[in-house]
This record gives C-alpha cells, structure tokens and sequence, in this order.
C-alpha cells in the first residue's frame, strides 16, 4: 500500500509540475500577432461542382 501512495503522489507532483509551467507560459509568454494571408482558388468562390 505504501508503494501505491508514493506512486499517486509523484504523479500528482508530476501534473503540479506541468499546470505549473502552463501557468507560467500564458503569464510569461507573450505572442506577438502577425497578418495572415491566403490565397484561394476562384473556382471554390463560386462553388462549380
């Protein structure tokens, strides 16, 4: 039993440690907004099945 308590708590450690650093990724990391372009064919603008 001892050995299933130490397994559930390191990976409760485990998943701390990766809220964690999704925390800190959305606080810390700021991205930057670029123009995005996209060329589309004229045949899908009319819709010519």
């Amino acid at each position: 039993m001892p050995t299933l308590i130490r397994f559930v708590v390191f990976l409760a450690f485990l998943a701390a440690l990766v809220f964690g650093s999704m925390v800190a990724l959305t606080i810390f990391v700021e991205p930057t907004p670029r123009e995005m372009t996209e060329r589309i064919p004229a045949r899908d603008l009319f819709g010519n099945d």
